[in-house]
């Protein structure tokens, strides 16, 4: 059991006086950490109260979707932690019921890291060699994954996004602008559970449904819900995915030289010939797609939180601002 500080009282009060719209004016001192594609990462409260990370997951209709889901949650993280041996930051789940029942929201509540640890924020204060160390730890992390997969994948498979935003380097001091070592890296995304058992996927594809616009969700059922749930299981389009995030990044230039560590490493690390090799302009290109479908997917969602809000009824989900790539 993990020894987080939570403070259930501070999520009830912070959920009673929410304006998803501007959660930093609400009467709970609140800053937003991070953006997800379901979930939002919050800094609630001050002092103790905020030594802690809150993922909020605001699209369960009933506390028996919840309990599923929870369920999933601590499978998925004992898989990765008991049977791939990954290294995750210590979590706890926290759900807040509404009075009357007609909301569950739940919580993913993770200890605390300095933002400066986290790979996204640390890659800006090392060298062109360091980026290159660190996604070659990065990559270690990957092949125990997807071994795991090639060995246990008739019975049990793991889904998961490793771009660089999701690693934390322990111990990693900006000042010095150099990794230690060892490089020990954390986990940080367990808030969407992939896990295949014998090829059927575990996870409820409704609940990504659920935070999409409601005109558009026959559309992304039938051309991109079946993508989006498997390409979390393929090496490759992990891999790629992984490299792309450097142009959000605003890091293009060290795209050629990342591209050449990841078919080193992956192709080393598979037999021969099972991995093919990744361009520059395949990185491109998927950037450039995914971009322009995030783009208009969250321009969708802003226009129904608009229309939610022109009949009158409430929008549960908070929303990224403008988004710089």
């Amino acid at each position: 059991m993990s020894q987080l500080r939570i403070n259930p009282e501070l999520l009830h009060e912070f959920e009673a006086g929410l304006d998803p719209r501007f959660p930093e004016k609400s009467r709970v001192p609140t800053r937003v950490l991070g953006y997800g594609e379901i979930s939002t990462v919050l800094e609630i409260g001050t002092g103790p109260d905020a030594e802690v990370a809150y993922k909020r997951l605001s699209m369960f209709r009933t506390e028996a979707e919840v309990d599923r889901y929870e369920a999933l949650h601590r499978e998925y993280v004992t898989t990765l932690q008991d049977r791939i041996g990954l290294n995750l930051v210590p979590s706890e789940t926290v759900r807040i019921v509404d009075p009357d029942r007609r909301k569950v929201v739940l919580y993913i509540v993770q200890k605390r890291l300095p933002g400066e640890t986290i790979g996204h924020k640390a890659i800006h204060f090392l060298t062109p060699a360091g980026i290159q160390k660190l996604l070659r730890a990065v990559l270690r992390e990957f092949t125990k994954i997807f071994q795991f997969n090639r060995e246990n994948g008739h019975e049990l498979a793991v889904g998961f996004d490793g771009q660089i935003s999701n690693w934390a380097i322990d111990g990693f001091d900006p000042e010095a602008r150099r990794l230690p070592e060892p490089i020990d890296l954390f986990y940080l995304d367990t808030s969407t559970p992939l896990l295949q058992r014998q090829g059927k996927e575990q996870l409820n594809p409704d609940l990504f449904l659920r935070s999409a616009p409601s005109f558009l969700t026959w559309i992304i059922r039938l051309l991109f819900l079946k993508d989006v749930m498997t390409r979390y299981y393929d090496l490759r389009r992990v891999a790629v995915d992984l490299i792309a995030n450097f142009y959000k990044e605003q890091l293009p230039d060290r795209i050629p030289d990342l591209i050449e560590v990841v078919n080193e490493c992956l192709s080393a690390a598979w037999a021969e010939g099972a991995f093919a090799p990744i361009s520059q302009k395949e990185v491109r290109a998927y950037y450039r797609e995914d971009a322009r479908i995030w783009r208009i997917y969250l321009a969708f969602r802003k226009l129904d939180r608009f229309l939610h809000g022109f009949v009158g009824k409430e929008y549960p989900y908070i929303l990224p601002g403008r988004i710089q790539r």
